[in-house]
């Protein structure tokens, strides 16, 4: 293949940008690369400026704007060269810099392998990619030519690069739509990994397109007769015949343990037209004529894929019994097809440009790619953050749908749960089952392509079990349920320290309030600065509430004001004590207040609740989220609290879902025991879907105290998901 040069380049160009600034500015990074890479050489002795100029000529085969053709030709200067990236900043722009700057190989950093090095390179450049889609695009076309002039390279490097190759690049030129791209990218790789199969294979389909019984164009012709005939509405149809990509027929074979010649579908046309009722016309003639294979009917024009590919997609058997995929779309869905986001976003000269606006289209358009823009940039790991945007998005995937039709694309052996967290945290954090194709399936159940899933939600689920990180298979979702178990545990602990410090005040009758002002200055050493943090360390039993009422005592004034403010506090502990009703609630300005606690939702301390002044019953106390409050006259609501340290036992109901298991009930009992809670009463039912709906009811004293008892519960193998219930 032979080397571009840049008057080459320069007409490429010329193609779509004609503004004269830009032009001059395209002329001026040619030749400070060129100056700063005229010592250097290439392997095979060539000079290294021809590898900037055949980027830089792929990046313009894609139609990318000025500032990525300047960082196309500039994007080896800063690594290779002692070129800054303020250098580039100064002499063109900051765009142009921080492409570059993305581009950048990692080899000023020290690693300890080679596989770390690359790991760290591959970080940085998705990263990057995740900021601006621009760096990709330069980094597929910087490897596309590398895999074009590997000759002149060592074996175990050619290897090397073609793995890396396969494994990230291909399928991210994939997962843009970029076919050209990402079909060279497989079978230039093939060609080192697995020399004797690419020459093999390409050798049999040269034949095949030299053979005078070629069946692609008698395919071709008959197509075109039927539309001559049948369709004289449809103007300018074009038909190209393909056979299918080397690696993807190496694929084909390796899986299926199939000769080249048994397989039955390496043939496809593509028959190009202008409308898209045009498209569905012409399968209509196409069916009439051959026999389709109904399973192999797709319509990816009224349903994407979710890389912007649309097409009608039809397998047929022809005349001589062979069978032939025929590829039905608009020009414009051709053009998306092989250049993908390239083509989506091509640059018009006299259109006002905005990366920004680019980024969020882009990820509106790519959904996988808008996800990708939340993953942790922090990742001080950069190997397990490559396997985790190599397992969620670069692997085989499968295409779910929502009941609204979007298509949600997620890692082969996904379950309810990834799919959940892939549309939103929320939705994963509140789910408690998944209907698929109407039907109640396990959350372990594993997703097919073409399955349509609903996922049931509730507002008193108490969120993902420590046990779905077993059943989900996507890093980003067992991100998503780590970081809900660690908040939901600190929150725990927090609440816990919280009531243990209160109690202790009550006891020692201090009335000083706490703020984080105190915090800072008495446990800074401890490295502890806020609230909340000294709660936790409190909960967690690092600090003492001993130490905290002597810093709070020591900080007290002797004061005749500090004394009465003290003998005032323990008139108000006197008063709420004896207004109280046996409840626990307190009612502001009542004293012995008629209150009964309502039986539809049980709230218990800690519970944030409302009284309802009944007609005959007193006040009635309600938790905040009880569905009979929507119904309830507001102005006859009032806002309660709970006393302090109350030393009586509240019934609670709570509904388990869990996998089917012997053990199961035993199981729950012994952690309630080991909790130091009684079961007042247990129900189970079994399901025709392999799930029990275990059913308790408990006393306890507090909400702090029922959280700790879910935490542990959720450590039960067999659970799935726990709920608070009602009687």
């Amino acid at each position: 293949m032979a080397e571009k040069t840049f008057d080459e380049l320069y007409v490429k160009i010329n193609e779509y940008i004609h503004k004269e600034e830009d032009l001059a500015l395209i002329k001026k990074a040619y030749l400070f690369a060129y100056e700063k890479h005229k010592n250097q050489y290439r392997k095979s002795g060539q000079p290294y400026i021809i590898h900037p100029i055949a980027v830089t000529y792929i990046l313009a085969e894609l139609h990318v704007g000025p500032n990525t053709l300047i960082a196309g030709i500039l994007h080896d200067v800063v690594e290779d060269t002692d070129t800054t990236l303020e250098d580039l900043t100064e002499m063109f722009n900051a765009d142009v810099a921080e492409i570059v700057d993305g581009v950048t190989k990692v080899s000023q950093l020290k690693f300890t392998s080679l596989e770390k090095k690359q790991a760290a390179t591959h970080q940085k450049m998705l990263l990057a990619m995740a900021k601006d889609i621009r760096v990709i695009l330069v980094k597929l076309a910087d490897r596309l030519h590398n895999m074009r002039t590997m000759d002149f390279m060592a074996p175990d490097k050619q290897k090397r690069i073609s793995n890396e190759t396969l494994e990230i690049y291909a399928p991210l030129a994939h997962r843009l739509g970029i076919f050209t791209i990402k079909a060279e990218l497989e079978d230039r790789s093939l060609k080192y990994l697995d020399p004797e199969a690419y020459e093999e294979i390409s050798t049999k389909i040269e034949k095949r397109k030299n053979s005078k019984d070629d069946i692609i164009s008698k395919m071709t012709s008959e197509i075109t007769e039927y539309l001559k005939n049948e369709a004289p509405n449809v103007k300018d149809a074009s038909i190209k015949g393909r056979i299918k990509g080397i690696y993807s027929i190496y694929k084909k074979m390796k899986s299926q343990n199939k000769r080249f010649e048994d397989l039955y579908d390496i043939f496809a046309l593509r028959v190009i037209v202008n409308e898209v009722g045009e498209c569905y016309q012409i399968l209509g003639i196409i069916h009439s004529h051959y026999t389709p294979i109904p399973a192999r009917i797709k319509d990816y024009i009224a349903v994407p894929k979710p890389n912007m590919y649309q097409s009608l997609h039809t397998t047929v058997i022809a005349h001589g019994g062979q069978t032939f995929e025929v590829q039905i779309r608009t020009k414009e869905m051709d053009t998306i097809a092989e250049l993908g986001v390239a083509a989506h976003w091509a640059y018009k000269e006299n259109v006002e440009y905005s990366k920004d606006r680019e980024q969020f289209e882009i990820a509106q358009k790519l959904k996988w790619y808008g996800e990708l823009l939340n993953y942790d940039e922090g990742s001080s790991d950069a190997e397990a953050y490559v396997d985790a945007v190599h397992q969620d998005f670069l692997d085989k995937y499968i295409y779910v749908y929502t009941p609204q039709g979007e298509v949600i694309d997620l890692p082969v052996g996904a379950t309810p749960i990834d799919f959940a967290y892939r549309i939103h945290t929320n939705l994963g954090n509140t789910c408690v089952g998944a209907t698929v194709n109407g039907r109640i399936v396990p959350l372990s159940y594993e997703l097919q392509t073409s399955d349509i899933c609903s996922i049931r939600t509730s507002k008193t689920s108490f969120g993902p079990s420590e046990d779905w990180l077993n059943i989900c298979k996507t890093v980003n979702a067992k991100h998503k349920i780590k970081a809900f178990l660690n908040k939901q545990n600190r929150d725990i602990l927090i609440q816990k320290g919280q009531d243990s410090v209160e109690k202790e005040l009550v006891t020692q009758q201090i009335d000083i309030e706490l703020t984080d002002r105190f915090v800072k200055e008495n446990f800074t050493k401890q490295n502890i600065n806020t609230l909340d943090e000294l709660y936790l360390n409190v909960g967690k039993g690092i600090i003492s509430v001993k130490t905290v009422s002597s810093k709070l005592l020591g900080n007290m004034q002797t004061s005749e004001e500090a004394l009465q403010k003290q003998m005032d506090r323990s008139n108000k502990i006197l008063i709420q004590t004896t207004t109280n009703s046996e409840t626990g609630v307190i009612v502001d300005g009542l004293t012995n207040p008629q209150i009964k606690l309502g039986n539809c939702c049980s709230p218990i301390p800690g519970d944030k609740i409302w009284g309802y002044i009944s007609k005959g019953n007193g006040i009635v106390v309600h938790r905040s989220g009880c569905n009979n409050l929507e119904f309830l006259t507001s102005n006859r609501l009032l806002e309660l609290r709970w006393a302090k340290n109350i030393n009586r036992q509240y019934p609670v109901w709570i509904k388990i879902s869990a996998n089917q298991a012997q053990s199961l009930v035993a199981d729950i009992i012994n952690t309630v025991s080991s909790s130091g809670l009684n079961v007042l009463s247990i129900s189970c039912n079994n399901n025709d879907n392999l799930q029990s709906l275990v059913k308790l009811k408990l006393l306890v004293h507090n909400i702090t105290e029922l959280n700790t008892l879910i935490v542990n519960l959720k450590k039960v193998k067999q659970v799935i998901n726990i709920e608070r219930d009602n009687q």
